[in-house]
């Protein structure tokens, strides 16, 4: 039985002292007790479209332990304003007939330009959904040296949460970095080069 989101993150941050493959750093920039800040940067060989085109293919890259249905291949991103990063959840084998399938909307789109780089989305990753909580995902894609892109994003969270900021901060930084390695591992880079964005 696959991991609910909210013992997957747990289980992330326990495992922060064995580290991630790859020479992975993340950064929390910022926390409180009603908020944090994540910021991550990797720098990938490959062109700023062909990065895009895989950011907005979170199936093949995001980790099916930080979905609702076990399964990363039901993810998908409608790159467009009013779209979202949502997941289908399959019915069961032995649902009713009549029985429609499940969703689940990770983020609310709310700006996307695949000409500047820029994608920007709204809403509460995994345990954080249910909370009261406002969060806004920035992902900025950067033309580095020819050929290579540099991906900088950052996850701010504010609101009333029951786990303080303080808490659940670390494990939403492992986790995002756990994703942006994934991200970056699609360009056939054996070690990307991620670390904090320069300040």
């Amino acid at each position: 039985m696959k991991q609910t989101l909210k013992r997957a993150m747990l289980a992330a941050a326990a495992a922060a002292g064995g580290g991630l493959a790859g020479p992975v750093q993340a950064e929390v920039v910022a926390q409180s007790d009603t908020g944090f800040v994540v910021s991550l940067s990797a720098d990938v060989p490959a062109a700023q479209s062909a990065v895009w085109n895989a950011l907005i293919a979170p199936a093949k890259w995001w980790s099916a332990e930080h979905t609702w249905s076990g399964d990363a291949a039901n993810l998908y991103i409608d790159a467009q304003a009013s779209g979202c990063f949502c997941e289908k959840i399959p019915r069961p084998a032995d649902a009713p007939a009549d029985q429609r399938m499940g969703s689940a909307e990770h983020m609310h789109v709310i700006f996307a330009d695949p000409q500047r780089g820029l994608l920007r989305l709204r809403g509460g990753l995994g345990p954080l959904q249910s909370e009261p909580v406002d969060g806004v995902w920035t992902v900025t894609l950067k033309a580095a040296e020819p050929g290579r892109t540099r991906i900088e994003w950052d996850y701010a969270v504010t609101g009333l949460m029951r786990m303080k900021g303080d808490q659940i901060a670390p494990m939403v930084d492992k986790v995002m970095g756990e994703q942006l390695r994934r991200l970056a591992a699609q360009f056939d880079s054996p070690e990307p080069a991620v670390s904090p964005p320069a300040k």
